[in-house]
């Protein structure tokens, strides 16, 4: 039974998924103390949160069985995501369940900002009557900077582009080709600056991104530009955003979050070119539904050992790749395991090599899993998909991948390498059609073994009687033979032996193959 706590408040419908699971017990508690948390995570293996919820290296730290944090929404910033991928803890969001509702709240700040439609509001409401105070502007023909051009940063291109603006969008992962096959202009965010009539910041709160829109990037704005912020409070500086609206620099800002929330006594609302909500770009009935159910999933998902679709310290891949990739993750764990179970010496460097079709998509999950698998030996379970590359450059370890388009007859071909300061090893494995995963090569020698089960590899001169003499000893012992492969470089050399039996190999046993004639190394594994 998994034990999943809901720390802040959720959609019930949202969080069906977890409720209506036979193998779950989803505990809600959005009243939590912060002593309370520290108490109720010991024995949780998820934890759910929105914004509210600061999960800290601290609570992290306290909860000893914590598999997976899902935070209902987009942004991560009220968790510590470094504490998380040192702890092995997945981390999972919600990017996509509430991208309309922010885009159309963007828009409809930026409509209430260019008509200024809460102050003409707020008049009436004092009946009074002042048309000529709110005199407004068009949003045709004007040029709507985008800072951020994500899932939500588009779709604000979108209906801008419907109320016939201009967009010029800036985003460091955003090219020419990117924005040309949106419709929007591409520009450096020195150009974005300059050019907007209206900015509005569709970024992630990081080091990168805090006070990006600061005193400078104002003085290069036009005079009388306007500034929304619908994303995350502290993309904006605000104290250089009230400077900018007192001098008249900037003509009006319309602002959804704030550094410090709640923000009541905020020295912005007291000015009347200033229209502000309280945090609502999530805030529909839709939205607060999708992103619980998207994040429950996954969760859920995690937790029953399946693959997350949207997870934030480790890359995400996307369904199209997953497919692609998937049926190769069990043979890349396992040439790992292998091959850190016959190597010797400290472990420096581990190298894994694509060739054939997978050098066309991003391998590096499957890099990922190796290394995991590699890790395993010396770290056990602690050791996971998520923190494994961090893993491996804690302890020094150098990780390298490289893709080659020489296949050697195979489709596609997956080799690991690792390198100690005694000897470097390596193992090459593939799919075929039907049978599934093979090791094909170990060092020099070619080989036909599946990567299941028990298995003895011993390293022999090739000699007549070698065989027999292990299969006979291997009889003495009760022990099955379910599949011998041998591999040798040239007649009368250095060979090996790899078998699959049906049980463990005792020490005794081991000890008496190593005893053989022309039988230099026995070493045995459980895959």
């Amino acid at each position: 039974m998994y034990r999943v706590l809901i720390c802040d408040p959720l959609s019930e419908e949202g969080i069906r998924p977890l409720l209506d699971a036979e193998d779950v017990e989803a505990i809600a508690d959005p009243s939590l103390s912060h002593e309370e948390l520290l108490e109720a995570v010991k024995s949780v293996q998820a934890i759910i949160v929105r914004s509210q919820t600061q999960v800290t290296r601290e609570v992290i730290e306290h909860a000893e069985n914590l598999q997976v944090i899902g935070r209902a929404g987009v942004g991560v910033d009220n968790i510590d995501l470094d504490a998380a991928t040192e702890h092995g803890v997945v981390v999972v969001n919600a990017p996509d369940g509430n991208t309309i509702s922010t885009a159309e709240h963007t828009m409809a700040m930026l409509m209430s900002l260019a008509r200024n439609i809460p102050q003409a509001y707020h008049q009436l409401q004092q009946k009074r009557w002042e048309r000529k105070k709110f005199v407004g502007v068009e949003l045709k023909g004007k040029t709507l900077g985008v800072v951020g051009f994500g899932r939500i940063g588009r779709e604000v291109a979108q209906r801008a582009k419907g109320q016939r603006m201009k967009v010029i969008a800036y985003d460091p992962f955003l090219n020419q080709e990117k924005a040309d096959k949106a419709g929007v202009d591409h520009g450096t965010l020195q150009e974005v600056l300059q050019q907007a009539d209206f900015l509005t910041v569709h970024t992630p709160l990081m080091e990168e991104t805090k006070h990006l829109i600061d005193r400078e990037a104002i003085q290069l704005m036009k005079p009388g530009a306007r500034i929304l912020n619908c994303a995350r409070g502290g993309i904006v500086d605000e104290d250089a955003l009230y400077q900018a609206l007192q001098s008249g620099k900037i003509a009006g800002a319309a602002l959804d979050v704030f550094e410090e929330e709640p923000a009541t006594e905020h020295p912005l609302l007291s000015l009347t070119e200033v229209i502000a909500t309280p945090h609502l770009g999530a805030s529909t009935i839709e939205a607060q539904e999708n992103v619980a159910t998207d994040v429950s999933y996954d969760v859920l998902e995690h937790l029953r050992g399946g693959t997350v679709r949207n997870p934030v310290n480790m890359p995400s891949v996307s369904s199209e790749m997953m497919e692609q990739l998937s049926p190769y993750f069990k043979l890349s764990e396992r040439l790992g395991a292998f091959l850190s179970r016959v190597v010797e010496g400290t472990l420096e460097r581990v190298s894994v090599y694509y060739s054939g079709e997978l050098t066309d998509v991003d391998t590096t999950p499957l890099t990922r899993i190796a290394v995991k698998g590699i890790l395993r030996r010396h770290i056990g379970q602690r050791v996971n998909d998520v923190n494994a590359f961090k893993t491996a450059s804690d302890k020094g370890i150098v990780i390298n991948e490289q893709k080659s388009t020489s296949t050697k007859g195979f489709t596609n071909l997956l080799t690991v390498e690792i390198e100690t300061d005694q000897e470097k090893r390596s193992i090459a494995g593939t799919l075929l059609n039907g049978l599934g995963a093979r090791i094909v090569q170990m060092d020099q020698y070619s080989i036909d073994v599946v990567p299941d089960g028990n298995l003895i590899v011993i390293h022999h001169r090739d000699q007549p009687g070698a065989i027999g003499r292990v299969g006979s000893l291997l009889s003495e012992h009760n022990m099955n033979i379910a599949t011998m492969q041998v591999g040798r470089t040239n007649q009368g050399g250095d060979a090996v032996m790899v078998l699959t039996v049906d049980k463990e190999v005792e020490s005794e046993c081991q000890d008496r193959l190593g005893e053989i004639t022309d039988i230099n190394k026995v070493q045995c594994l459980t895959l």
